[in-house]
């Protein structure tokens, strides 16, 4: 067996070059087969799962109901997070803060980017990995930067956008909003009573005689 030969002062490299990509746990992964089956199974094995709108999508945090299977999910995503930091930053700017799980936002993304990459890596060909290489990562990446600006580099920072926040939910702005609602049903009632048609109307019987939807006569 032919070894790659280092210089006689160069130690010899402990670490792989590369590391696998984690593996959710195995409550994340009925969850998965699940879904798989409710995509390509028979009838019965649909019919058996139940209601499908209820199944739990690991790409989609909040659908998770059971506390065990939010747990694996966010122990899923801590793995997936320090694998992307040291596989794939190079940058100090690229890396994801430390404090993701108070970041909503980011909790979404890296949701779905580890679900993407997990299903890359189970393809049969290399392209949806070639996808997610080109596309995926560096969009995540790149929303990321622009959403975060570097407020947690040297620590988790409080909600930049906190006060506005709570002015949109404040009293006076959703009353405003509700108003706007309101006024827009109103002026959808209105519009489409007065596109109704005005007089009797005919309805068609046969091929000689209406009838008159007002009166219920018969006409010729």
């Amino acid at each position: 067996m032919s070894t790659v030969q280092g210089s006689p002062s160069t130690p010899p490299r402990l670490a792989p070059i590369v590391r696998a990509f984690p593996e959710p746990g195995r409550g994340i992964q009925q969850a998965y087969r699940e879904l798989d089956l409710a995509d390509t199974g028979t009838d019965a094995q649909r019919k058996a799962l139940g209601d499908l709108n209820l199944l739990p999508r690991p790409w989609d945090p909040a659908s998770l109901a059971q506390p065990q299977l939010r747990l694996e999910v966010w122990a899923w995503l801590e793995a997936v997070t320090t694998w992307l930091n040291l596989e794939y930053v190079w940058d100090v700017s690229a890396m994801i803060a430390p404090c993701w799980p108070q970041h909503p936002h980011l909790v979404h993304e890296i949701a779905v980017i580890a679900d993407q990459r997990r299903r890359a890596g189970r393809a049969l060909t290399s392209d949806a990995l070639e996808e997610w290489h080109r596309y995926a990562l560096p969009s995540f990446i790149d929303r990321m930067k622009g959403r975060s600006r570097n407020h947690c580099e040297e620590g988790h920072q409080d909600w930049p956008a906190k006060g506005r926040f709570a002015r949109h939910v404040g009293d006076e702005q959703v009353n405003e909003r509700r108003r706007a609602f309101n006024a827009d049903q109103q002026t959808q009632r209105a519009s489409r009573a007065s596109q109704q048609p005005q007089g009797p109307q005919l309805r068609v019987v046969d091929d000689d005689l209406a009838v008159d939807t007002d009166t219920g006569e018969i006409v010729d």
